[in-house]
This record gives C-alpha cells, sequence and structure tokens, in this order.
C-alpha cells in the first residue's frame, strides 16, 4: 500500500503534548509519509519548526494566521524570513483572511497576508491559504501575485467554480475531514472535480475530524480515511489516490525524498 501525505496538521498544539512523539514515531507505521505542520503565530511557528529539525518526516510552514493578524510585527516577519532559509522549512503558512470569526479587524488580516506574500515571493517558497468566508477578498489578492507566487488552498470549503479560479492561478486543492460528513454536498463536489494532478489531502489535525472518527480529536493516521473516502466518490483505486496525493504534496512542497 501507498503511504498518505498529510499536508497539513498541528502537531504542536497543545491537544497532543500527552503523546505527541508516539504518534510521530507511529506514522509510517500507519500509513502516513510525510507531515506539514503550519505555524498560526510566532510561537507556533517556533514549535512546528523545532518539529521540523527533530522528526524527518516533519516538515514547516511558518506565518501568521488571519485570527492572529493584529499581532503580527516586523520581528515576526524577519523571524520567519529567517526559518524560511532552512530545508525543514517548505511553506509560508498558514496565511490569509477568516470573515467567518473575524477575530482581527479585515484591514489588518489584508496587510498581515500581503506582508507574508511579500515574503514569500522573496524566500520563492509556496504559502497555504486559510480562506473563510472571504473567497473573492482571498482570490483577488492572490489575483496580484499571479506568476511570483503559488502554493495551496488548504481544507477548501468553497465553490467548484472557485476551485477552477484558484487551480487557474495555479494553486492545489486541498481537501479534510469535512468531504467525508454525510450532508456535505459541495465538498464532494469539488472532491470529483478537481484535476488529479492538483489535488492534496489532509487533516488539520487536531480539528475537522473525518468520519467514521469524528467526535475524536484527530490526528494523521486519520488521513486515510479521508483519502479513501475521495477515492471512492471519484471511482479511483484508493491505493493510486494515495499515491498520486503524495507526488503532488511533495511537487509543492518541492519535498525530494521518498
Amino acid at each position: 500500500m501507498n503511504l498518505v501525505f498529510d499536508s497539513h496538521a498541528h502537531l504542536d498544539d497543545e491537544r497532543f503534548d500527552d503523546d505527541r512523539e508516539v504518534i510521530i514515531q507511529n506514522l509510517k507505521k500507519d500509513g502516513i509519509a510525510f507531515v506539514v505542520n503550519p505555524g498560526a503565530d510566532r510561537k507556533s511557528s517556533e514549535d512546528a519548526y523545532k518539529l521540523a529539525n527533530k522528526y524527518d518526516c516533519i516538515y514547516a510552514a511558518v506565518g501568521t494566521h488571519p485570527h492572529s493578524a493584529d499581532e503580527l510585527d516586523e520581528e515576526d516577519l524577519e523571524r520567519y524570513r529567517e526559518m524560511a532559509s532552512s530545508d525543514r522549512v517548505v511553506a509560508i503558512g498558514e496565511i490569509g483572511l477568516d470573515y467567518y470569526y473575524d477575530n482581527s479587524p479585515r484591514d489588518m488580516q489584508k496587510d498581515a497576508f500581503i506582508k507574508q506574500l511579500e515574503i514569500a515571493k522573496e524566500v520563492d517558497l509556496p504559502v497555504i491559504i486559510h480562506s473563510r468566508e472571504a473567497a473573492e477578498d482571498t482570490y483577488n489578492i492572490l489575483r496580484e501575485y499571479s506568476g511570483a507566487v503559488s502554493g495551496i488552498i488548504h481544507c477548501y470549503s468553497g465553490s467548484v467554480e472557485m476551485a477552477k479560479k484558484y487551480i487557474d492561478l495555479g494553486y492545489y486543492i486541498s481537501l479534510a475531514g469535512p468531504v467525508t460528513f454525510k450532508n456535505a454536498k459541495t465538498p464532494k463536489e469539488v472532491a470529483k472535480f478537481v484535476p488529479i494532478d492538483r489535488l492534496l489531502v489532509e487533516t488539520d489535525s487536531p480539528y475537522l475530524t473525518p468520519e467514521p472518527k469524528r467526535g475524536k480529536r484527530n490526528e494523521p493516521a486519520n488521513t486515510i480515511f479521508t483519502a479513501r473516502y475521495i477515492a471512492e466518490l471519484r471511482g479511483m483505486d484508493e491505493d493510486d489516490l494515495f499515491r498520486i496525493t503524495t507526488e503532488n504534496a511533495k511537487r509543492v512542497y518541492r519535498i525530494d525524498e521518498n
């Protein structure tokens, strides 16, 4: 069986404090090839960086999530530049816009988003994009960087039409546990639509646990359930989907290892 790449998991989260090492040591046995651990602020980016330097199967992304956009300062940006020079850091993220919670003012979210896109352009790394209830503004900002920055729309929850627009900009679409939920009509349509060479799978651990584990803490091993479900939706052999989505993740993150 081919291993699966969890393209987005927060193993630095405190909910893993009791068993983080066991989970990471069991990744290969559980069918997971690699995990990318994105930051959400300076501290979590530092924690992700430490994990990536400790474990060969973990890579980091560094950045400030829109929820914390009002905390982003020049020191943070400089530290992200420094960490981005390491081959253990494969993206700037997760960055973007969140108009659902509006934890930071929208103008500050946009400002933080653009500043971090500038870093991605400068250091030549892909970006991991968080976009919730902000599709139009997210797309319009990313379009300004067309040809200079691309990456992943993580935990995609938008329409097929918007997915096509992102794909046309060069982005990959990553799907998480909600695609397995019974009433998730649009994510299922997206899962069938996305070209197979632009599709990624993720857990967003410890959040968004897929069926049949829903209700429990999510962890990278559960990427298997999401990938298996998408394979069934697409009428594909699950092993082929495991292999192709892993190749896609390695390509977008520029990871050259088996």
